[in-house]
């Protein structure tokens, strides 16, 4: 069941090929989120300050996580587009150089976020308690993220393969390991230290090192599409520069909206204090899981793309990625939407039942705001399939500085600041650049394929010739 072909995917039905590809994704996706809201049920019961300490951390570790962004992106596109152009060791090859390059980049960037982690939470921590928190729990996730990083990449090379069941035995194993240890390590239940908000983030550092160890021994074995055998594992400097040409904008995309997350965090702390920032990240967990099914389509609807460009099908890319599109909005406006609109003080407690009052009340407010964009986080995340999926990622990168920065950054510190609505203001200028930038996104993906865009990425992967 969910197997998907090359075949199913360049020739037949589209919506069928995106909901058996998506439909391990999803699973995969919902269970990592179960883990993150299993992580926020353990830590909220060590108090308000623990969970607005790893929420502050949010930007920090979106910093931390640039590698994998990179090789993720790149490996995927690049790896797609050689099997639609049946390239299988070419495939094999760059999924290989996207490990050597996240390896790279993970290392820099732990050492790196590390060093500078206490500079900037000494400034925006509301108290030393929770500046306190977050250096632990940021320290050990650092000095362990190598080996999540290199569990994503695989990840991604086996979407490229259009192979989802895999990437989701594997990311179940690591997360239901992660959520059976929590609880031995954050409150040091049988033989086990008390190590607090440490021990979530040596519980996730262990787990995700077991699921790297399990898609390795899958690579090896020679058993699947994705097989790292003696001709793959060679460095290829060409290979290795496509897939950072790719994945690079993927970078910027994410430097550009954790800056711009910090900022916010900041405004919110200033503007609301410890109840503000709580709310603030409380309604950020939650949000993920409305981008999960849209998440989940996006990454189907890249592979998908870039198998067709691989093909020289263009014109089938470009329903795959309308297709997409509708059906990410769909599922992330009606159903998950209008659940959390309905509900959302239950959702808020079940998530910090210590809440403060005060912080009850923002977390409820926020969590409506949210509700009301929900439909254009799932444009967005599933439009740039289309665009990323063509080795365009650039275009990703440019519309995410511009909702961050042209619109969410100046409205919610106009809002805040001038025209008085502390917090609140923060809250409507994240909704109000999602519904901005999807409405942008879609009408630029519309002028793009016109324009040839499409045809011209078929051109290339058809060749396997590195992108611009």
């Amino acid at each position: 069941m969910f197997d998907v072909s090359k075949e199913d995917i360049t020739d037949g039905s589209i919506p069928r090929a995106l909901a058996f590809l998506a439909t391990p994704i999803l699973a995969q996706q919902l269970v990592l989120v179960g883990q993150q809201v299993v992580d926020i049920f353990w830590v909220g019961r060590l108090g308000e300050d623990p969970v607005a300490a790893i929420g502050l951390l949010a930007p920090v570790l979106g910093f931390l996580h640039v590698g994998t962004y990179v090789a993720y992106t790149g490996g995927q596109v690049v790896v797609s587009q050689r099997v639609g152009a049946d390239d299988a060791d070419g495939a094999n090859r760059a999924a290989f150089q996207s490990l050597l390059v996240v390896l790279a980049v993970t290392l820099v960037a732990s050492l790196s976020v590390v060093g500078l982690a206490s500079v900037f939470l000494d400034d925006v921590a509301p108290n030393a308690a929770v500046a306190e928190y977050a250096f632990a729990y940021l320290v050990v996730i650092a000095l362990g993220q190598v080996f999540p990083a290199m569990s994503d990449v695989f990840e991604g090379g086996f979407y490229g393969w259009g192979d989802s069941k895999t990437p989701l035995y594997i990311n179940v194993f690591a997360i239901l390991l992660n959520v059976v240890l929590d609880p031995f390590l954050i409150f040091g239940w049988w033989e086990f230290p008390r190590l607090g908000v440490q021990g979530a983030a040596l519980a996730t550092v262990l787990a995700y090192a077991a699921g790297f160890l399990v898609a390795l021994g899958i690579a090896l074995s020679g058993r699947h599409d994705l097989t790292l055998d003696r001709e793959a594992v060679a460095f290829d400097p060409a290979v290795a520069r496509e897939v950072l040409s790719v994945g690079l904008p993927k970078a910027g995309q994410e430097v550009a909206r954790q800056f711009a997350r910090l900022l916010l965090v900041a405004v919110v702390t200033v503007a609301g204090g410890a109840a503000g920032l709580a709310a603030y990240i409380v309604g950020a967990r939650i949000a993920t899981l409305a981008f999960v099914p849209a998440a989940a389509v996006g990454a189907a609807a890249t592979s998908l793309v870039g198998q067709n460009l691989g093909a020289e099908k263009p014109d089938r890319a470009t329903r795959v990625t309308w297709t997409a599109v509708a059906g990410g909005g769909l599922l992330v406006g009606v159903l998950v939407g209008g659940v959390q609109f309905a509900f959302p003080e239950t959702i808020a407690l079940a998530f910090v039942p210590d809440l403060s009052a005060a912080g009850l009340e923002l977390t409820v407010a926020y969590l409506q705001i949210l509700a009301l964009g929900y439909w254009a986080l799932g444009a967005i995340k599933t439009v740039e399939a289309g665009f990323n999926g063509a080795s365009r990622t650039t275009v990703s990168m440019v519309a995410t500085m511009l909702q961050y920065w042209g619109v969410r950054v100046p409205v919610a510190a106009g809002l805040t600041f001038l025209a008085g609505y502390g917090a609140l203001g923060v809250f409507w200028a994240v909704t109000l650049s999602n519904v901005v930038a999807a409405v942008g996104l879609c009408a630029y993906f519309c002028y793009s394929a016109r324009g040839g865009m499409l045809e011209r990425a078929a051109e290339r992967a058809g060749g396997s010739t590195p992108a611009d």
